[in-house]
């Protein structure tokens, strides 16, 4: 699940530019049916600027999976995968593939025809991430030093991209045409089979396979050609357009009101910014039926969610195909088709597809929030993780992490001091071109808890389990992407008193109680994971052994399953795994940190079985580590627990 929630987010960075591109294309295609020209220049203008990208789909999922899916990505990644799409989308286009067979072009499989899928765009965006991750900082001999890192990763990706292209000129053609027999057999079905086409156009859609299902009822593939003889009226009144009326109802009001219902279950500091994606999403499904942009927000994301939604546009059809109403279209089941085809010879009682779109509207919105609610799916705005905040990630002029980054830049000696940046669960971990220019009162002033010095030009700044929005703000403006915060120093001075110098909210600690309700520094929880506790002054980290980050026990961990050791809720779980922030029922602010400079393994050996904001109680299981793979790294596994609001606190483990 956790892949697909990843996946999800990763396609929101192309699905957001499509809505428009969606309203675009539909406003050039109304003018010219409108007009009764298809080459009316203004109508065409609009047409082409909207399928500039609707056409481009795949690729651009293709460049969206390669950066979301890719661990700290950069430009490499959507290379890669751009350059794994051009080698599949080559090699198996039905020129190529002519050649190959030695036939001519016309005789090559129809699936080739239809290799350039949104399947096919994922996968290419998988092997591009694939090969960033893990070949990025490859070191090749020295005649081969040129290619080394980065470099690499393109060709890499190449390379894997002939092996898949291999397996699709032999599974492709299997899965097109099984597809199309399938169509076929539907046919013998009457209304239950236009509902089984309903269900299943829904469903194929995440692999671009809706398209060889599409083609056995819409076009002349098995004599039926609905859509053709709607728009020519060459059909048989009450027949013809039963293979698309129900998806009227499903596009102009049924995802509106999902849409709706992923809005108001948004979380209220995310949903003003998931109202503009979902909001423009509705609009295009309604005006134009372009549904894409509103399926892909939350397909991958709560994928269950997504199969009711294909079973209700099953139900649509079937019951559209039962009634005496029939429509059809020429772009898709949307409000400007309905307008467009409402005086069509062919069309039948179209009054009727509003009222059915209104029934639908209701059972979308009241259905998904229940759903949404009861099993707390990561819907856009829900996630905390979710691409679509801009809470620490799109950074403003009043964004407080990006005033506590512009006050650490100036502590640090300017971002020309900085040689390398990088985080761990608490602590910024820096190299410097020169370390006796650091403030480390101005750190301090900033949020900083502390300042540790391992030696060289290393720095490492403690800040708090928020550190990643600041090594984001930081980066933002090493890079030019954000200005710096003026006054940035006081803002951020205000900001640590205000939330404590862990950089958490809550107290300071000033060695009050973490909260109203617990009285005492003693704080009894259950042993987060099996092993021997060891004083955290014995831990060989100075920032834990002092107690920068704050008071604690560290424990020589036997089993790397770690569990709850108290109710209350999660507040982060750090992208690399190895750390997890609770925030407990009696307030108390916990982090448990496994292994020591663990983040260097950036994930591998640690799964994550919690997210941000789930409750959990004594006992639920938080994460699994692999010890002998950290012992293999070079890491120690101990485990320090460490209590963040409350620096008088003592740890009693029961």
């Amino acid at each position: 699940m956790k892949f697909f929630q990843r996946l999800g987010r990763s396609l929101m960075l192309p699905v957001a530019v499509l809505p428009v591109a969606a309203i675009l294309s539909g406003i050039g295609y109304w003018i010219q049916t409108a007009t009764g020209n298809e080459e009316n220049v203004v109508g065409g203008f609009f047409a082409i600027a909207g399928n500039a990208l609707l056409d481009q789909l795949p690729l651009l999922f293709a460049i969206g999976v390669a950066i979301g899916m890719a661990k700290k990505p950069d430009g490499t990644s959507a290379l890669a995968g751009l350059v794994s799409w051009l080698v599949v989308t080559t090699l198996l286009s039905p020129e190529s593939v002519a050649i190959f067979k030695g036939i001519d072009e016309g005789e090559v499989n129809l699936a080739f025809s239809n290799i350039e899928n949104v399947f096919v765009g994922i996968l290419c965006g998988l092997i591009g991430a694939y090969a960033y991750d893990h070949f990025k900082d490859a070191e090749l001999p020295d005649f081969l030093a040129f290619f080394s890192g980065r470099r690499s990763v393109a060709i890499v990706a190449a390379g894997m991209s002939l092996v898949l292209s291999l397996v699709l000129f032999f599974v492709w053609p299997l899965v097109f045409t099984g597809l199309v027999a399938f169509g076929e057999f539907i046919l013998t079905l009457g209304p239950v089979g236009v509902g089984i086409y309903g269900f299943l156009n829904r469903l194929l859609i995440p692999l671009g396979l809706h398209h060889a299902l599409n083609s056995v009822f819409w076009f002349d593939v098995a004599g039926i050609n609905d859509l053709g003889n709607f728009l020519h009226a060459t059909g048989t009144y009450g027949v013809t357009g039963q293979y698309m009326t129900g998806f009227f109802p499903v596009m102009m009001l049924g995802l509106p009101g999902a849409a709706l219902a992923m809005y108001v279950t948004a979380k209220s500091a995310r949903r003003k910014v998931a109202a503009g994606v979902l909001l423009s999403s509705a609009i295009a499904s309604f005006f134009v039926g372009v549904t894409e942009p509103l399926e892909f927000s939350f397909m991958f994301l709560a994928p269950g969610l997504y199969v009711v939604h294909a079973l209700f546009t099953g139900i649509s059809m079937g019951i559209s195909a039962l009634l005496p109403v029939r429509m059809g279209f020429g772009f898709s089941g949307g409000f400007i088709d309905l307008v467009l085809g409402w005086v069509n010879p062919m069309a039948q009682n179209p009054w009727a597809i509003p009222l059915m779109g209104i029934f639908w509207f209701v059972v979308y919105f009241v259905v998904f929030r229940a759903i949404i609610l009861k099993f707390d799916l990561k819907t856009p705005g829900r996630d905390e993780d979710d691409q679509l905040t801009d809470d620490g990630v799109t950074l403003s002029g009043e964004n407080k992490h990006l005033a506590t980054a512009t006050a650490f830049l100036t502590a640090l000696g300017g971002k020309e001091n900085i040689i390398d940046l990088e985080n761990c669960a608490t602590r910024l971990r820096m190299e410097v071109a020169d370390t006796t220019v650091i403030d480390e009162a101005a750190l301090k002033r900033a949020g900083a808890a502390g300042t540790m010095k391992p030696g060289g030009q290393s720095v490492q700044v403690i800040y708090g389990t928020s550190v990643q929005f600041v090594k984001d703000a930081m980066e933002s403006i090493i890079t030019g992407r954000s200005e710096p915060v003026a006054e940035a120093a006081e803002v951020a001075a205000a900001e640590a008193a205000a939330t404590g110098a862990s950089g958490t909210a809550g107290p300071a600690a000033d060695g009050a109680a973490g909260t109203a309700v617990r009285t005492t520094h003693l704080v009894r929880l259950r042993q987060p994971l099996a092993g021997s506790v060891v004083p955290l002054s014995e831990v060989p980290d100075q920032t834990f052994a002092q107690e920068v980050m704050g008071p604690g026990v560290a424990i020589d961990p036997t089993d790397g399953e770690v569990i709850a050791p108290a109710a209350g809720t999660v507040g982060h779980v750090f992208p690399t795994g190895h750390a997890v922030a609770l925030v407990l029922d009696d307030g108390t602010e916990l982090l448990i940190h496994v292994g020591l400079d663990s983040v260097q393994m950036k994930g591998e050996g640690f799964t994550t079985l919690v997210e941000p904001g789930q409750r959990v109680s004594a006992g639920t299981p938080l994460l699994r580590a692999d010890l002998s793979a950290i012992r293999v790294a070079g890491h120690s596994t101990l485990t320090p627990i460490i209590v963040m609001n409350d620096k008088d606190a003592r740890i009693e483990l029961v």
